[in-house]
């Protein structure tokens, strides 16, 4: 065992809070994965799962990244849909946004 190195699984560790994994919410506090300067999440959408309401806007920095699927994004002003492998999304604090798996996904979200 690695002494100064935490191992697992984002989608194991994350079932609890909905895909995430790294941030302030991880029990026990003590945990190198309980943090006040980042949260990911590992979300995996089945096709058709969506997010119908605007999110309350976020006061970080959000960045999604498609792992695999065809995943919509959408915000005040429109909507990106990430189609390839590595397509991401970025925006700044105060954007709200919803979204909809249009095949299965999995998307990383990173918040900051």
């Amino acid at each position: 065992m690695l002494s100064n190195v935490t191992t697992g699984n984002a989608y194991s560790d994350g079932e609890e809070k909905r895909g995430w994994f790294v941030g302030s919410f991880v029990t026990p506090s003590i945990s190198p994965r309980a943090t006040s300067a980042v949260e990911v999440k590992w979300g995996v959408h089945k096709a058709g799962d969506c997010r119908p309401e605007w999110t309350d806007p976020a006061e970080t920095t959000t960045l999604s990244v498609l792992i695999s699927g065809r995943f919509c994004l959408q915000f005040p002003d429109g909507e990106t849909v990430l189609a390839t492998q590595g397509d991401y999304a970025l925006w700044l604090p105060g954007i709200a946004h919803f979204w909809r798996a249009e095949e299965d996904s999995v998307v990383l979200t990173v918040r900051w």
